[in-house]
């Protein structure tokens, strides 16, 4: 099975991958939702109308979130050698962070911005400002320092002129079709004072949430909840990486997606869904996606051979101490102006 699935994802396109959820009790879900706008509703040209359950950029973080170690830093154990960037930070602050969960990956400013690591990175790619971007050679070294930077995309705003940008190998989201809206509520009361007027002496605590809160909550029952993905099996295949490490990002791609669908659909307090039925490969037809057990298994050796090929960092962590400070009230207030515009 493992080979036929390697097999078509190498020769393909694309391996476009569906499965139907449903709640795993009773019928409402809560969705996703946005500043400003809530839950992300459409409706179809036929009419149908739509809900966006989960987006392209959270499914992404879920499922950068099943290869993730207890500590919520580091790369879990069984997949221990795929490489990644953790920065130790000093100064104003002795947080400890990694490419694996920065929002931005490699582009944080926790990790970018420390410039012996920059310089490092843009050496190695051949990346200067007013000349071509050799995209084979910037995908190598992405794949030398964290793989992950590939499948989930890269956009290097803060290096240099910014045109490093990679899009995604793996997208994933989750939409319902005909849906209707269940309107609900509630109360946080307060035992003590209901009328709020007793507070704690000497506390940062706002004003506010003291007395009873009153509280509306809006969720939502559909004919159908589905998860879809796409790998971009094309695109990979332009990296022009050596056939280990295709082999690896693909394995690693079908073992974040089969995981998440196996582990990780407890999405929110009232969104908590299940697989229900076969997850379908619909592209190409007439196979089976494997499943994460199964997956690991190969992962592992790809993981070695990689390794023994010299194409990941040596060590694989890429450790890094960066200096930070607290914004002066000049940067707190163009930051301000800037999210304002």
């Amino acid at each position: 099975m493992m080979e036929k699935w390697l097999e078509e994802c190498k020769n393909g396109n694309r391996m476009l991958i569906e499965a139907d959820l449903t709640p795993m009790m009773g019928d409402r879900f809560q969705p996703t939702g946005f500043a400003d706008i809530g839950a992300a509703l459409y409706e179809r040209p036929d009419g149908t109308r739509m809900l966006l359950v989960e987006s392209a950029q959270s499914v992404a973080n879920r499922m950068e979130k099943v290869i993730i170690g207890t500590n919520g830093i580091d790369i879990s154990t069984e997949l221990d050698g795929i490489p990644y960037v953790r920065s130790k930070m000093t100064g104003a602050t002795d947080a400890v962070t990694s490419s694996l969960i920065e929002p931005h990956r490699l582009n944080s400013p926790f990790i970018i911005g420390e410039k012996n690591f920059e310089k490092s990175l843009k050496g190695e790619m051949g990346y200067k400002t007013g000349a071509n971007v050799n995209w084979g050679k910037v995908a190598g070294v992405l794949f030398k320092y964290d793989p992950n930077s590939l499948i989930h995309g890269i956009f290097f705003s803060n290096l240099d002129d910014g045109r490093v940008r990679l899009p995604r190998l793996l997208t994933g989201f989750i939409e319902a079709e005909g849906v209707r809206e269940v309107y609900s509520g509630g109360v946080k009361n307060n035992s003590i004072d209901p009328s709020g007027k007793i507070r704690v002496a000497d506390s940062s605590i706002k004003s506010g949430v003291y007395s009873n809160i009153p509280y509306h909550r809006v969720e939502f029952v559909s004919k159908r909840i589905k998860a879809f993905f796409n790998l971009d099996t094309g695109m990979l295949r332009s990296y022009a990486l050596p056939e280990v490490g295709t082999e690896l990002l693909l394995l690693l791609s079908t073992y974040k997606v089969a995981k998440f669908l196996e582990d990780d659909l407890r999405l929110r307090t009232m969104c908590d869904l299940r697989v229900d039925g076969p997850v379908r490969v619909v592209k190409p037809a007439g196979i089976e996606i494997p499943t994460s057990k199964d997956v690991l298994i190969r992962l592992q050796g790809a993981i070695k051979a990689c390794e023994e090929q010299g194409l990941f960092a040596r060590p694989s962590v890429t450790d890094l101490v960066v200096a930070t400070k607290a914004a002066s009230k000049e940067e707190e207030a163009n930051d301000e102006q800037g999210e304002g515009q």
